[in-house]
């Protein structure tokens, strides 16, 4: 399989057929009811040939070949238009009238199956968040916007330095696969950090996909996708510019531009700048409340125009951070130091990502992404320095056959990964050896519409890993839709994988020089799901719309990949799991809009996620039973005003203790984080908002750091196999620790912005 990537696609340009241009046209109009659109997708299925209206709504099509073709329109904002037609075309000039959509039901979407299609017709399951989702919220970074996304929750994991992941159905961050435009862009040692600094003004939406996605995407896409889509350049403002501050210093701002190189060369820049310096420690536990970050990110898009409608997008983003945490006092000069604690970490990033369609008949997308990711950190004492490459290539070919529509696929996969501690070295230490992994793997999907109403997606995936071997991964999906469009359900099973990076990535715990052991063959992490879902559209005579999506959930997880720092003090022991975790549950999401002005999106998420080994059940760690999150907006649109009120409401979560004898409690309070905000527009280019965050002023307990007072333990004695003695002085046997955290310490602050917006 080492040629798999190779070989698969000169297979797939082997089997495409050469047949010559025959030079026949199709032209038309596209309009709605209040006249042309421009920038309407004009697109011929069959052959990928297509073409974008321009500003009176025409198009034109060439090099067609007789035969009966599919004509499919689609427009953001407008339901998808799809007839059959005849070449050459026997009528006069098409003219096609697009109608506004009144739900989000018919939104473009690709997540699900790789291709674009409305989130109608999609076999599975994916959630739409549009770029005016997260403006009712403002944040600094995706990371903390994904809150307010029912089931996706975002959890901090270090008290002082604020890294942290995101959580799907109650799976942790590893199990997350990040996409930006469908490519695989954050993961492994970027989790976290590769979700900052993408300068949301540039955000179309955002797709959520809940389970298993490894059939299309792969590897860490156990637990579910997002995938963040980035708006086309010809499409995107001329000009865009938000920025907002807050009542503790903090400072973001985005800007975009829209730009035109000659003739069919489409330009979209960016830049978003973040800024906290102004160290707050209300709990007085002598440790910053928010972690002080200086960053910058620099984002490039093109989109080239070719003939026929093809298409060619290039992006490329580029990521500097210096962000620190610790005690109130500490400084530069501190880094790495023994007196005054700090943890401070260095980042850069380089990410660059694209699709090129083919010069062919049939429709061929290579797609293609890489980035770099270089870390210097100092956690106290203990140095991590680290550096990650990945690089990613994907060959598909879209085949309609009939009732079947096609996807072949190849993928490679190649990840680099060192850093400078022991789990990536030998004999004591004298040897480097870097984690390298080929990941080659083909893919097939067949989507069958048996009717209009039925239709059944079945797709097999075989991957082949240079540690752990082949791995094969199936899933299947069904799709009922009721003849008026109301009702949608849909069944699915599927399997995920995840080959775990042994090259641990928790770093903090390496405070000496360790042995690293394995017990076994690990075997690559895997999961099983089945999900029930269904969707719901109900409208009244006074116009008035309410969304009903509810679903039930089952994930079985095996093999799980566990590092054991506990057994032996000079070792990190590598074993899978010897049982299972299982999270399961079900979800609904309300989305009601009234013509008064009146919006509501809601959702809540009830879920049992366990671990099991040796008999012994536990409940997984940092994982809620019950979570609900909210946007309530309300439209003043005589005066120009709209009020939003946003939230989120967490049960208990198991907390990590330090032993018997750790006397903070088990579990996390009921909590809550909730927003409002007031936004003002004048005329169509100038908003400005303002408002308050964390309303509750709910924060942490103030002991969440153990032994606040003593980070380099000095006052903590040790037996002679590493564990910590309790004594008069340490009653409670603790070592300094900041992973006792689930909710921000940030508590209430006010925040004001600005947008101006030139189309």
């Amino acid at each position: 399989m080492k040629y798999a990537f190779l070989f698969s696609s000169l297979i797939l340009l082997f089997l495409l057929s050469s047949a010559g241009y025959a030079q026949q046209k199709l032209t038309g109009t596209i309009q709605d009811s209040k006249g042309p659109l421009e920038f309407a997708n004009v697109l011929i299925k069959e052959k990928g040939i297509g073409g974008i209206t321009d500003s009176l709504g025409r198009f034109e099509l060439i090099n067609l070949e007789p035969g009966q073709y599919t004509l499919q329109v689609s427009l953001i904002g407008y339901s998808t238009y799809s007839r059959r037609i005849s070449v050459p075309f026997a009528g006069q000039e098409l003219s096609i009238t697009l109608d506004q959509l009144d739900s989000s039901l018919d939104e473009v979407v690709v997540s699900g199956t790789m291709q674009e299609v409305s989130r109608l017709d999609s076999p599975v399951p994916v959630e739409v968040y549009k770029a005016a989702f997260f403006k009712t919220n403002p944040t600094p970074s995706l990371f903390e916007s994904l809150q307010n996304v029912n089931g996706v929750r975002p959890q901090i994991n270090c008290n002082v330095c604020n890294t942290g992941d995101i959580h799907i159905n109650g799976l942790e961050g590893p199990y997350t696969m990040i996409l930006i435009d469908g490519m695989p862009i954050v993961s492994g040692l970027a989790t976290v950090y590769g979700l900052t600094g993408i300068p949301q003004s540039l955000i179309d939406r955002i797709e959520v996909v809940k389970g298993p996605a490894s059939t299309l995407y792969g590897s860490e896409a156990v637990g579910g996708l997002i995938n963040v889509i980035t708006k086309r350049p010809e499409l995107a403002p001329s000009v865009s510019v938000d920025a907002f501050a807050s009542g503790w210093g903090e400072v973001n701002a985005d800007l975009g531009w829209r730009s035109k190189l000659g003739k069919s060369v489409y330009s979209l820049s960016g830049i978003n700048v973040f800024w906290y310096d102004n160290p707050i420690d209300n709990n007085g536990d002598g440790f910053t409340d928010l972690t002080l970050q200086k960053r910058m990110s620099l984002f490039q898009k093109f989109e080239i125009q070719r003939k026929a409608g093809r298409i060619f997008t290039l992006a490329g983003r580029y990521v500097n951070e210096n962000r620190w945490g610790g005690q109130v006092n500490w400084t530069e000069s501190d880094r790495g130091g023994d007196q005054i604690y700090g943890e401070s970490i260095l980042t850069e990033r380089w990410e660059a990502f694209g699709t090129y369609q083919l010069p062919v008949q049939q429709l061929i997308n290579f797609q293609f992404s890489a980035n770099g990711h270089k870390q210097d950190s100092y956690y106290g004492e203990t140095f991590y320095l680290a550096d990650q490459t990945i690089a990613f290539g994907q060959l598909t070919w879209i085949k309609e056959a009939g009732k079947h529509n096609l996807l072949f696929g190849s993928a490679y996969r190649y990840t680099y990964y060192d850093d400078n501690t022991p789990a990536t070295s030998s004999e004591g230490g004298s040897r480097n050896f870097p984690s390298e992994i080929h990941l080659p793997g083909v893919f097939l999907q067949d989507e069958i519409r048996f009717s209009p109403k039925h239709s059944l997606l079945a797709g097999l995936r075989y991957d082949y890993n240079s540690v752990h071997g082949g791995i094969l991964s199936p899933r299947l999906n069904y799709k009922w839709v009721s003849a008026d469009k109301s009702t949608v359900f849909r069944a699915s099973a599927g399997n995920g994988f995840r080959v775990a990076n042994v090259f641990t990535e928790d770093h903090a715990a390496l405070t000496g020089a360790r042995e690293v052991v394995f017990t076994e063959e690990l075997n690559p992490e895997r999961s099983w799901n089945a999900n029930l879902n269904l969707v719901k559209k109900l409208y009244t005579d006074q116009g008035n719309y309410l969304g009903l999506d509810g679903a039930v959930f089952y994930t079985y997880f095996t093999n799980r990949i566990v590092p054991d720092y506990e057994s032996n003090p000079n070792q990190i022991i590598y074993a899978n799991l010897d049982g299972s975790a299982v999270s399961k549950g079900i979800s609904l999401n309300l989305d009601a809009v009234w013509n008064s002005g009146f919006k509501i999106l809601a959702g809540a998420t009830l879920m049992d996620v366990s671990l099991e080994e040796g008999g012994e059940k536990v409940r997984q760690l940092l994982t809620e039973r019950f979570s609900g999150v909210w946007t309530i907006g309300y439209s003043f649109q005589n005066l120009g005003l709209t009020l939003d009120y946003t939230g989120n409401v967490y049960s208990p979560m198991r907390l990590p203790l330090l032993g018997e004898l750790d006397d903070r409690p088990e579990f996390s309070p009921w909590w809550s984080i909730q927003n409002i905000q007031l936004t003002k527009s004048f005329g169509k280019k100038w908003e400005v908002y303002g408002g308050v965050k964390n309303l509750l002023n709910f924060t942490p307990p103030a002991n969440s750091i153990a032994r606040a007072f003593d980070p380099f333990d000095r006052g903590v004695e040790f037996d002679p196999s590493g564990n910590v003695i309790s004594t008069p002085a340490n009653p409670n046997a603790l070592t300094f620790d900041p992973t006792y955290v689930f909710a921000p310490n940030q508590g209430i602050r006010g925040f004001l912005g600005l947008r101006f917006t030139l189309d």
